[in-house]
């Protein structure tokens, strides 16, 4: 799965283009490396967000093309 769609899907970041901007931006690291947004996310990776000043580090557990809101903090889970 692309990397802003997982976290849009994921509901890490609101909406698909906001994601795909950050990406854009190196506001979003890929197991430690800079990421486009059509980089494929696998189960295990690392990805790191930054929000301003804070940080928000998960590693992916699921990936689904579809979730329900409340199953979307099932697809990760946070690391720092």
């Amino acid at each position: 799965m692309r990397l802003d769609k997982f976290l849009k899907v994921s509901r890490l970041i609101k909406r698909r283009t906001v994601a795909a901007d950050a990406c854009s931006a190196s506001r979003v690291l890929l197991n430690g490396k800079e990421a486009k947004p059509a980089k494929e996310v696998k189960v295990g990776d690392e990805i790191e967000i930054v929000y301003g000043i804070s940080r928000l580090k998960v590693r992916v557990t699921a990936v689904a093309d579809v979730t329900k809101k409340q199953d979307a903090a099932d697809l990760y889970e946070v690391i720092d």
